[in-house]
């Protein structure tokens, strides 16, 4: 019996077949520690004069 390669094997590609998550638990503003509402509002008024 010859062995079947990975060129012959059927892969599912519907779309319910998840490989790997958009994001991991760890990478949103709950695991890096951070709170839920942002500062980008003043990160924006306090940037440098040299931003403009």
């Amino acid at each position: 019996m010859q062995a079947r390669g990975d060129d012959d094997r059927a892969v599912d590609l519907s779309d319910d077949f998840v490989v790997l998550p958009e994001q991991t638990a760890d990478d949103t503003d709950r695991g890096w520690g951070e709170r839920a509402g942002g500062n980008d509002d003043w990160l924006l008024a306090e940037r440098p004069p040299h931003w403009d």
